[in-house]
């Protein structure tokens, strides 16, 4: 069976329009509920959600759901998605559910489940559950009527996650003495995130957090990190730290305000763990998506580099397999297994703030540890209702194969299809940026050329 709902962060679409409506939300929450019950003891969700308005929506359909086939719910509100990854297991849960579209625009929404160690579902579940939706299998689950579940808030959820946040945090070091802006994209840690760093000693400057249900993203968090620099050189900041809207991927720019994404971060952490002996696996797993210079760097220290498809729940599912602890994306997806189950964007700028505090050097000098290779990313948005499959034409093919040659070993080339959004994404990278940007335009153009554009 394929997938329809699932793509590779959960499921996700526009809020109040199928498949981010109430009614598929409630038939989500049985199904998953009937999948995951299992004996006689009292079965227990989590249910956490960032600050868009249509949670307000998705919420109570997802609680309905759950009680109606005897799960309790522990409503927890406004959370980061690894707080739900963490407290699932913490609270004896039997799943998590994330209510969040991460880094898209408050019109979108999401769902994502953890299962009952913390880590997100795999694709076999994921199709079982919806085979269940699909044939209406949780029909036959419903609990009697003395045997409904109860829906009950945890008012100390944000302090569980503060405290097991800072417990990352190296013993008896301090963030005492540095000025640090964290942007919060209005999003699910507008309140956690600033508050851990204040409790370690930091001077907060807090922005983006002031969340309406409509300004998440908007203009801020770790998709424009133009707002977090310009707040970093204005206040003569020693660093900033952005969130998305869920806090699971993290970008952070130095005192000069400039950049430091993801591929940055997990080589600086390679780097000093493996000068600790902490680094296991021999190296870091990433996707298709980070830079080449990334994979060069590595190679001069004799670690190794494994790329899985995009998402991160494919990274973390080949660090678990074979033994690797650091592994993320380029985005910002930061994972580090030793610490949580899922990328935490907070938990890795704790680990990178306690390395560069180690160093004594300013950001803009620790934490750039390579030069990226120029790197192209475009998308080309298509019609569902038109051409559905143009990567499939001959036109594109021959692109793609021309552009392939014309790189050469030299340069890499990637082109799929986005798993969130009816968008395919055209990225090209080698020592030649006209060569690249050429590359990457003449795909697109056959791209554009044999879909219907939306």
């Amino acid at each position: 069976m394929t997938r329809k709902l699932f793509g590779t962060d959960g499921i996700r679409g526009t809020a109040n329009a199928e498949p981010m409506t109430a009614t598929t939300a409630l038939s989500l929450a049985m199904a998953t509920g009937a999948y995951f019950r299992r004996g006689d003891h009292k079965h227990r969700v989590v249910v956490g959600k960032d600050t868009r308005l249509s949670g307000y929506m998705i919420e109570p359909a997802l609680t309905a759901g759950f009680v109606a086939m005897g799960m309790d719910v522990i409503l927890v509100g406004p959370m980061p998605t690894p707080a739900i990854a963490m407290l699932t297991p913490s609270l004896r849960a039997d799943l998590g559910v994330m209510i969040s579209a991460s880094h898209n625009p408050y019109q979108d929404n999401g769902i994502k489940l953890f299962g009952p160690d913390g880590f997100k579902l795999s694709d076999a579940i994921e199709t079982e559950i919806e085979r269940l939706m699909e044939a209406n299998g949780a029909a036959e689950g419903f609990a009697p009527a003395d045997k409904l579940g109860r829906a009950q808030r945890l008012e100390d959820a944000p302090g569980r996650y503060m405290e097991f946040a800072k417990r990352t945090f190296p013993e008896g070091r301090r963030l005492d003495g540095l000025k640090i802006v964290v942007d919060c994209a209005n999003g699910a840690a507008y309140k956690v995130a600033p508050t851990v760093l204040w409790e370690l000693g930091a001077d907060v400057i807090p922005i983006a957090v002031n969340p309406n249900g409509f300004n998440i993203n908007d203009k801020c968090g770790a998709t424009a990190p133009d707002a977090v620099a310009t707040a970093v050189v204005g206040h003569g900041a020693d660093m900033g730290l952005a969130l998305d809207g869920d806090a699971d991927r993290l970008v952070m720019v130095d005192e000069k305000g400039q950049v430091i994404d993801g591929d940055q971060l997990m080589a600086l952490i390679a780097t000093f763990w493996r000068d600790h002996d902490r680094l296991r696996g021999g190296g870091v797993v990433t996707t298709v998506m980070s830079n080449l210079g990334l994979e060069r760097y590595l190679k001069t220290l004799g670690l190794g580099i494994v790329r899985t498809k995009v998402g991160d729940r494919y990274v973390l599912e080949h660090m678990r397999e074979h033994g690797f602890n650091v592994g993320g994306e380029q985005s910002g997806h930061i994972i580090l297994s030793e610490y949580n189950t899922t990328g935490d964007g907070l938990i890795a700028a704790l680990q990178v703030l306690a390395m560069l505090t180690s160093t004594g050097r300013p950001a803009s000098e620790a934490a750039r540890l390579f030069e990226p290779v120029p790197q192209l990313l475009r998308n080309v948005r298509y019609s569902v209702n038109g051409a559905g499959q143009p990567l499939e034409t001959d036109p594109v093919r021959e692109a793609i194969s021309d552009g392939e040659g014309r790189l050469g070993a030299a340069g890499r080339l990637v082109i799929r299809k986005s798993g969130t959004e009816p968008l395919i994404r055209v990225m090209a990278e080698g020592d030649d940026a006209d060569l690249v940007e050429a590359v990457v335009g003449d795909i697109c153009t056959a791209i554009e050329a044999s879909a219907g554009q939306a």
